[in-house]
């Protein structure tokens, strides 16, 4: 009997009551083949569709669980192409995929960093790439994590921007810190891919080259956002904290925006791109940050997507809708069939009721997907309108602009005019800051003397420390000599204990051959008395008294012979002893020796470091001296550029006395730069010349510049300039006599020549009194006085004139504000004529006073450096009062 128990288990299982099973397993298969598909090693860049349905796949299951488990699958170690496809599929799903797709991506975060590092140890192209790509990538998930408000895709509008920068400056600073190193990372993976770009690689059309640059197009999209944030966070910055302290925020953005503009200028000159996106134009220079009106000329750059597919790909359905269930029961009922052979007439309900829960359900899935299409049209509309709106918005953000920019420039007119009236308050100070500056640059000298005196100081105790160090050696040579002769001592007593000991040597051996011949004369003699006493034997008995005597006397012989053994023995003990102890005295005298050397060695050290130390203190305190002279020589120079130096004049005549002055501290200088290099142990000599070639070089610089200010144009500008280059030669040489190979070969003979042409202006700028008569001095002081009241009433004039064309041309505030710097210049002008008629009376009280008996002119001729002094003053009046109208 054919029943639905009799079918097999694995056809059951395919029945369409396990449809979510099979969706499942439908969506797993579809996601693996997408993942295989997508990231391969073949050469060539990842194809669009394969991407969707991986990204499409974390919005239908919200989050890339199913992405990560097939990718830790695959074989990363093993080809650097592979990992190059899995970094863009890994970066396309975090701009793309869903907001889940970040946390997910945040728990695999060692196993991206283990593929980075592992490819960065291995000399492969791609695998250089690989490491920077993963760096970037593990930026980005840490940045977004950090910072929730910005999506991976770092779309937001400006509003978002503001409350996630917020108010404080502290976290702006950082924001902005933060997301110049995420721009850093991307135009690293940039240049690097457009570095192995070679000229066999050019031509973008290449499956090869496509490789490389197909990530590039995520790169360019987080790039045009940065880079918006970016500008705004930094207009942002300048106007909450001090130009100076952003000057490297300011640097590292515009080396930010060279690159940036490079590569996208590079990239949109390629075919492959062109098809694919269209890049922004950054302008030609950066924004502007100094100036708050340029916020309005900066225009976001938008990247634009092509909506339509490549050609060589099918367009896709947002939701894959596939027939295959169907297909697959239909083929399992014909299976079933051809089985079991049809059924008895009858179908079972619940085959039919799933028939029909299929039919409904392709319905609803058709219905479905034209709801999904429609409301992708109603999305693409709404971006549109979206997109006008925001330029209109802009549009109108930068009329307000425009509007805050002629604000400001209506200000800085009033600040202007306010600063013109301040003015004439400042000039009255200006005479008080000057003799400020006076003592403060006389109190610099006096502390720059208190210091070479320190100097001096410091190098007495060296040279003191020298001479102890120079004492102590002569000891140690003292005791040295004394070792040696101590050792030559010894070595005479031991030749001399050798000598005895050999003397009685030779006594003992002497008395025992002494000993030995009467020995043997006695038995000589025995012998003799043995044949007597042969031949008479009648005489026996005394013969015998007389043996038993000379038996007696050889014993005694023989005691004393042993006795003379024992003390050659005991004298060769003694021998031996002494040598032995005469050995051990000079093996501790040659150790002291040995130690009194090695002192001596570690004294000679002691010596050549001390000198060393000498040397470079020595050289330490020039060094000193030579940045103190930098300092002083560049004060000198910064006041040629002074606004406030302007209204300090100076003569001729003093200009050349300074100039002489500072060409004889230039001798002294070589003077002692010879010392020094002759004995570098002292620079004595080179400092104190340095000081003071530093000080009169600078009194020279600053009063040709004051001197400048009364010469004539030509003059002038030919003095300043000279200055200027006289304090450009004086920093070369200084900065010679930083380095111990230059300090060798530095000549100050281009100092010596610029102070000669100072020498020469201030003589061809002295007056031209000096040549009259001193007769006519006289006649020029009261011409001189004459034509200065002159200037001055002509100035009053003028200036009433002035306000006379204000009253009719000008009303309102614009006339108050006129009339009121004019007024200040009357008053100015009254004081001058106030301080010519005081000068005037003053002049005449001194030559009343001083003349005695004679007349004006012979003490003006009498007194001619003082009337020098007075036409200059008076000429110098009268100039202030032409320049003033």
């Amino acid at each position: 009997m054919n029943t639905i128990k009799n079918v097999p288990a694995r056809v059951l299982s395919r029945r369409g009551g396990h449809s979510l099973e099979a969706e499942r397993e439908q969506f797993d298969k579809t996601q693996a083949m997408s993942i295989s598909k997508a990231i391969n090693t073949l050469e060539a860049p990842v194809k669009e569709k394969h991407a969707r349905r991986i990204i499409l796949g974390t919005h239908h299951e919200k989050g890339a669980f199913t992405f990560w488990s097939y990718a830790i699958g695959l074989p990363l170690p093993s080809s650097a192409i592979l990992s190059w496809k899995f970094c863009h599929v890994l970066h396309k799903v975090l701009r793309d995929g869903h907001p889940n797709v970040l946390q997910d991506c945040q728990r695999y975060r060692s196993n991206i960093r283990e593929t980075g590092d592992l490819w960065g140890h291995l000399h492969d192209r791609y695998g250089q790439l690989v490491n920077i790509y993963t760096k970037l990538l593990l930026t980005k998930i840490s940045f977004h994590l950090k910072h929730p408000e910005f999506p991976p895709g770092l779309e937001v509008t400006d509003e978002v921007l503001e409350k996630a920068a917020g108010t404080d400056v502290n976290n702006i600073f950082q924001l902005t810190v933060e997301m110049f190193d995420y721009m850093d990372c991307e135009l690293k993976l940039s240049e690097s891919v457009f570095r192995q770009l070679n000229t066999s690689m050019a031509v973008s059309q290449m499956s090869a080259v496509q490789c490389r640059l197909a990530p590039l197009i995520q790169v360019i999209l987080d790039c045009s956002h940065l880079y918006h944030y970016t500008v705004k966070l930094m207009f942002k910055l300048h106007s909450c904290l001090p130009a100076d302290t952003l000057q490297g925020h300011r640097d590292r953005f515009h080396e930010q925006f060279r690159s940036l503009k490079n590569f996208f200028k590079r990239a949109s000159d390629m075919l492959y791109f062109k098809r694919l996106i269209q890049i922004p134009r950054l302008p030609e220079s950066p924004p502007n940050f100094l100036r708050a009106s340029a916020l309005a000329e900066h225009v976001k750059p938008v990247v634009v997507i092509p909506e339509e597919a490549p050609e060589d790909e099918e367009p896709e359905n947002l939701i894959e809708i596939s027939t295959a269930p169907t297909m697959e029961q239909q083929n399992v009922s014909d299976i079933f069939e051809q089985t079991f052979g049809p059924p008895n007439g009858m179908r079972d309900d619940r085959d039919l009721q799933i028939e029909n829960l299929k039919k409904e359900i392709d319905l609803l899935r058709g219905e479905l997907e034209k709801i999904k299409l429609e409301a992708q049209r109603y999305i693409t509309q709404l971006k549109a309108q979206i997109n006008s709106l925001e330029a209109e918005v802009e549009e109108q953000r930068k009329q307000k602009q425009k509007a805050l920019v002629d604000n400001e420039q209506l200000r800085d007119e009033l600040e202007r005019l306010q600063k013109a009236k301040l003015e004439g308050d400042k000039s009255r100070g200006l005479f008080l800051e000057a003799e400020k500056k006076a003592s403060a640059t006389e109190i610099r000298y006096i502390k720059l003397k208190e210091k070479h005196n320190e100097l001096i100081n410091t190098h007495a105790e060296l040279l003191r420390k020298n001479a102890d160090t120079a004492k102590q050696l002569t000891v140690t040579q003292q005791s040295q000599e004394q070792v040696a002769r101590v050792k030559e001592q010894l070595a005479f007593q031991m030749e001399q204990v050798k000598r005895e000991s050999e003397m009685k040597l030779e006594d003992q051996t002497l008395q025992m051959e002494q000993v030995k011949r009467e020995l043997e004369s006695k038995k000589e003699e025995l012998g003799q008395l043995q044949q007597s006493l042969n031949r008479s034997k009648q005489v026996g008995c005394d013969l015998n008294s007389q043996l038993e005597a000379l038996q007696t006397e050889k014993d005694t012989l023989r005691k004393l012979v042993s006795e003379k053994e024992c003390e050659l023995i005991s004298t060769k003990g003694l021998i031996q002893e002494k040598e032995l102890l005469l050995s051990q005295e000079a093996e501790k005298r040659v150790k002291e020796v040995q130690e009194l050397q090695g002192k001596l060695l570690e004294k000679k050290n002691q010596e050549q470091n001390l000198q060393q130390k000498l040397l470079d203190d020595q050289f330490s305190i020039l060094q000193g001296t030579v940045k103190e002279a930098e300092t002083i020589i560049q004060d000198a120079v910064a006041k040629l550029d002074d606004p406030l130096h302007i209204r300090c004049t100076s003569s001729p005549d003093y200009l050349i006395s300074r100039a002489q002055a500072a060409l004889e501290s230039i001798n002294a200088l070589e003077r002692g730069h010879g010392q020094y290099l002759t004995n570098m142990a002292d620079a004595t000599a080179l400092v104190g010349a340095l000081a003071q070639f530093a000080h009169l070089t600078a009194d020279t610089i600053v009063n040709g510049s004051a001197t400048s200010h009364l010469a004539p144009t030509d003059h002038a500008d030919k003095l300043t300039e000279t200055c200027r280059d006289c304090g450009q030669q004086s920093l070369d040489y200084l900065n010679k006599l930083k380095d111990k190979q230059s300090l060798q070969k530095a000549d100050p003979g281009d100092v010596r020549r610029m102070l000669q042409s100072l020498l020469q202006l201030g003589q061809e700028l002295r007056p031209k009194s000096l040549d009259i008569r001193q007769e006519e001095l006289g006649d020029m002081v009261d011409k001189e006085m004459a034509s200065t009241s002159a200037a001055i009433e002509d100035a009053v004039r003028r200036i009433e004139e002035m306000m006379n064309q204000a009253r009719i041309e000008s009303s309102g505030v614009k006339l108050e504000v006129n009339e009121r710097i004019l007024n200040s210049c009357t008053d100015l002008m009254k004081a001058i004529r106030l301080l010519v008629m005081t000068s005037t009376n003053l002049q005449k009280e001194i030559v009343e006073s001083g003349r005695g008996a004679a007349t004006p002119q012979e003490f003006y001729a009498k007194n001619s450096r003082w009337t020098e002094g007075l036409i200059s003053a008076s000429k110098a009046v009268g100039w202030g009062a032409t320049q003033l109208v």
